[in-house]
């Protein structure tokens, strides 16, 4: 974990609705940033991984050998059993050898199953350059040794060996040497300005060669110790660490020679004889076109940064291959090689999608391969649920059909980063986002940083003002459950609790899959390659108009309206091929000016096949190079007008009209006035009288579109889809915005309900029906602000079928599930006979229902 900057400028299971992602497609913040042998040995391959997730062979993992811990359906399968990943990172290298054994307890005590941690190069290079990871200088540098005192206490570790490991370790993990002895290797960015990070010319020979011989000495560590049947060990391997992000947030390309010779190559690949047509450097000398990368003039500025990113993908996606050939090599083979993605900052995940734009191509469709979140969200709000249910929605839709969701560093701390109670998240925060990503798929959950500890001296002093690892000062991971002398924390009792609930499902989680209703929200990948944006008026203009809109719509309304409106919906990417209207019946889309002309054409053929379109933000009329490309207005029979703006005490406004009425009439921050060929306006601008809300047929399909940025009044989001054909599966009578539910289903069709009150301390009760019938019995449940539960429906566990529950499933044993309610009463149905100490037992239609009044109670088979 690192630094990421808060914007660019500094299968269904289950039941006939349920439609799965088609495969087709100045206190220091913790995301701050503060200012040969490579062809012989680590040859990098030439090719590039598709741009988006395509269906893998039924084999998920068909490399060489049968893998050890593989994964298949959006499962993890360890000893040929589904399960669930529950770790905790562990910085041993800042831990005296001593003190190993007591975070480990305390790890144990929460309920961890694994153990994940950095593996710094820089800490175990040594001042002549040798690599020591037995110990022979340092007894904290024996590598081994702690890999083993993880497995000898039952738990699977998770190592992440870089090279980069950020960590809040100087430069980033990569021993400065590397950097001194190669000056090729480091970036430059726009007018050739020396870049602000560590950060390096990855895919440099001389920088290859370098983490070669790293690799060679770390990896066989691990390569002796991975997961072998029934004895924990190496579960997963991690390749280095948000690959891209220092680059991003510093808006600095690492435009060395050897990366500017390898870009030229592939615009004239990409492009070929119309080259000269996108670029008026095209057919120039070397040295010319790379000025003209390096310092771009505005006509192309736009195209450039598009193509930078395009392009980065695929560079990116030759180190990943490059890193695990050594890893591979190395004899680490079998397991899993993850990605982390980076994108949070300031408690937000908006620009997230960055990340899985730049590193998609590392493993999307990939076999071996699976992408982590790196998310620090704080407190689960209104304001964020969306954040985290689109990091974990877009990540999604581009992994193929097994590739499950997971979450490698999950803040787990109470947010105190610059240890100067200047920050402080809730209780809950952890509670209630391990339970979201839970319900959208997570099988896998690191929590990070889960015992804070000491940044030792560095072994020759440099002068640097503390002369330690890291750049923290002399502790480390204040904020942690377990702080870094080893006493539990604010979190620690709150994140145990979590943990101890989530493993009391564990058996009927990890074969589950999330369940859909049959609307989806289009990920536009490349409304996200903004990372690398020279300042030129036309790429501020695309800043502009993409930034706000891109993903979740203007001001969010477009995504938490679907969210907080019932939808249990997914994602699908639009750049992955091309849409099938039975399978994505209704689809979102939050666009602004800019979108590429095939997606719009994509679009078209989705509509005219019958398709349901629901799209927000501005009528799309330019690629993402600036160019015209009108074919999705053009369809819709739209003609964009002005945009008319709310300021300088004009209060714009906006009324509905059609079905969108009878509702108040309301202020808008923007709108886009059009006219339309044909269809029915829905809402009007005010002063005008001209719309900004459209219902059109077009072809087989309809299309509504709002270019006004109305609010998020979920009644009103709602009322559209449902025009388009959209009805929740499920619903509940909640008269307060907060609630949602969502569902998960194992192949039998048993369920969990994921019950979330996301109001800020606000509790509701509320009764929940399927397709208007009640379920649980038409019993009221309730939850506390910010609460969640995990509620069964019709379930098999410990020898019961489960018909429904109102109290959460706390244990299941042989003959017997244990539970905890949710408040005073608790009620139970059981299919045939069942029994509970001091309950109220009736029978209905062949069912046991038990009424039980204690805060946690045992049901036996009977």
């Amino acid at each position: 974990m690192n630094t990421a900057g808060s914007a660019d400028t500094a299968g269904p299971v289950g039941g006939a609705d349920a439609a799965g992602p088609a495969t087709t497609q100045t206190a220091p913040r913790r995301r701050t940033v503060l200012g040969s042998i490579g062809a012989a040995g680590m040859a990098t391959v030439v090719g590039t991984a598709p741009a988006a997730a395509a269906p893998s062979a039924d084999g998920p993992q068909d490399r060489d050998e049968a893998p050890l811990v593989p994964y298949r359906d959006k499962q993890i399968i360890v000893d040929g059993e589904p399960v669930l990943v529950l770790g905790g990172e562990i910085h041993y290298f800042r831990l005296k050898r001593a003190d190993w054994q007591s975070r480990l307890d305390k790890a144990k005590a929460a309920g961890l199953n694994a153990i994940a941690t950095y593996v710094p190069w820089m800490w175990h290079e040594t001042p002549d350059g040798s690599i020591d990871v037995t110990g022979r200088t340092r007894p904290e540098r024996d590598l081994g040794a702690f890999i083993d005192l993880c497995i000898e206490n039952g738990f699977d570790v998770i190592p992440r060996p870089g090279p980069f490991t950020m960590a809040e370790l100087k430069g980033e993990g990569v021993p400065e040497r590397v950097r001194n002895e190669h000056p090729e290797i480091n970036p430059k960015g726009w007018n050739g300005a020396d870049g602000p990070t560590p950060a390096v010319d990855y895919l440099a020979p001389a920088f290859l060669a370098e983490t070669r011989r790293w690799y060679d000495t770390v990896m066989p560590v691990f390569a002796s110790r991975l997961r072998r049947k029934g004895k924990p060990g190496v579960i997963a391997c991690q390749l280095d660490n948000e690959i891209g992000m220092l680059d991003w947030v510093s808006n600095t390309p690492a435009l060395t020679d050897h990366l500017l010779k390898d870009f030229q190559s592939w615009l004239d690949r990409t492009y070929g004889d119309g080259l000269g047509d996108r670029y008026p450097f095209a057919g120039r000398p070397a040295a010319e076109r790379d000025k003209a990368v390096r310092t771009p003039e505005d006509g192309y500025s736009a195209a450039l940064m598009h193509d930078l990113g395009a392009f980065m993908r695929g560079r990116f996606a030759r180190y990943v291959d490059t890193l695990r050939e050594a890893a591979e090599a190395n004899g680490v083979r079998g397991v899993p090689f993850l990605i982390n993605i980076h994108g949070t900052g300031g408690g937000s995940g908006k620009n997230f999608p960055i990340g899985i734009s730049q590193l998609m191509e590392t493993y999307s469709g990939k076999a071996g391969l699976i992408s982590g979140a790196d998310f620090y969200l704080g407190d689960l709000t209104v304001n964020n649920v969306t954040d985290l249910y689109l990091i974990n929605a877009f990540m999604d839709a581009v992994h193929d059909r097994h590739q499950p969701v997971t979450a490698l560093e999950f803040d787990a701390g109470h947010a105190d980063y610059g240890n100067n109670l200047g920050n402080q998240s809730g209780a809950e925060a952890s509670d209630l986002k391990t339970r979201l990503c839970l319900a959208q798929g997570a099988k896998m959950i690191n929590y990070y940083l889960f015992a804070g500890g000491f940044n030792p001296k560095l072994d020759e002093p440099l002068g640097d003002g503390n002369d330690r690892i890291g750049s923290t000062g002399e502790r480390h991971g204040f904020a942690a459950p377990v702080d870094p002398e080893g006493r539990a924390g604010y979190s620690y009792e709150p994140l145990k609790r979590t943990v101890h609930a989530v493993r009391g499902n564990a058996a009927v989680l990890a074969p589950m899959r999330a369940e859909y209703d049959r609307v989806a929200l289009g990920f536009v990948p490349d409304h996200y390659l903004t990372e690398y944006h020279p300042a030129t008026d036309s790429v501020k203009a695309v800043l502009d108009d993409v930034q706000p809109v891109r993903g979740f719509g203007p001001g969010d309304a477009l995504s938490r309206g679907m969210l907080l409106g019932g939808y249990r919906y997914h994602s699908v990417d639009l750049q992955a091929g091309d849409l099938d209207p039975d399978r994505v019946p209704v689809l979102g889309l939050a666009t602004g000016e800019y979108l590429d002309t095939p997606v719009q054409r994509r679009l078209v053929r989705y509509l005219e096949a019958g398709g349901k379109l629901l799209l927000s933000g501005r009528l799309p009329g330019k690629d993402m190079a600036g160019r015209p490309s009108t074919a999705l207005r053009d369809a819709l029979g739209l003609k964009p007008g002005r945009t008319m703006t709310d300021a300088n005490r004009f209060f714009l406004s906006v009324t509905a009209h059609g079905w969108a009425a009878p509702r108040a009439e309301i202020r808008v921050p923007r709108a886009q006035l059009c006219t339309a060929s044909r269809g029915d306006v829905v809402l009007k601008e005010l002063s005008t009288g001209e719309g900004c809300g459209f219902d059109v047929p077009v072809g087989k399909g309809r299309a509504v579109v709002v270019t006004g940025e109305y609010r998020c009044d979920v009644d009103f989001w709602t009322a559209a889809l449902r025009e388009l054909g959209a009805v929740p599966r499920y619903a509940h009578d909640a008269r307060l915005p907060g609630i949602f539910l969502l569902t998960t289903a194992d192949a039998s069709g048993g369920r969990l309900m994921h019950a979330f009150n996301i109001g800020a301390g606000y509790g509701q009760g509320f009764t929940v029906t399927e397709r208007g019938k009640p379920l649980f019995g038409g019993e009221r449940l309730y939850l506390p602000g910010r609460g969640a539960a995990m509620l069964p429906l019709g379930l098999q566990a410990g020898g019961l079928r489960i018909a429904y529950a109102t109290a959460e499933i706390s244990a299941v044993g042989e003959d017997r599930v244990s539970f905890r309610a949710l408040g005073d009463e608790a009620v139970v149905a059981v299919e045939g006979r069942a029994r509970c100490s001091g309950a109220k037992v009736t029978t209905e239609a062949g069912r046991t229902v038990l009424r039980v009044r204690r805060g946690e109670f045992t049901v036996h088979r009977t």
